[in-house]
């Protein structure tokens, strides 16, 4: 087995490993000093559908700061009967479509089973 006389060697190889391995971290890199990263071409523009509805300044809050608090608007007694009445109606439709269905399906003659 062969070893080297001096450490220079052993000192460049370690220095080598270490460059190499620091170029893959995002912060030290050497490429950002460079001004090379983060050059890449933007990505497509948003559809206007997409634009047209965000509201303005509708950025992300940072970690640990909590969303500001929305005003609570409670329904008048009117209008949770109202809501109550809508959503009876939409229970007894679906019900009535479900067992139209159930029906509908149990008049249906099934296929014979295939012959082995």
């Amino acid at each position: 087995m062969f070893l080297p006389r001096t450490p220079a060697p052993c000192r460049l190889a370690a220095l080598a490993l270490a460059l190499a391995a620091g170029g893959c971290s995002g912060d030290v890199g050497g490429l950002r000093s460079l001004g090379i990263a983060g050059t890449a071409p933007k990505g497509p523009e948003a559809p206007a559908f997409v634009t047209d509805t965000r509201r303005e300044g509708a950025d992300f809050l940072p970690v640990g700061v909590s969303a500001p608090p929305r005003p609570v608007r409670a329904k008048s007694s009117e209008g949770q009967k109202a809501l109550e009445a809508e959503l009876e109606g939409a229970r007894s439709r679906n019900l009535a479509r479900g067992r139209a269905a159930e029906s509908a399906g149990k008049s249906v003659n099934p296929a014979p089973a295939p012959a082995q």
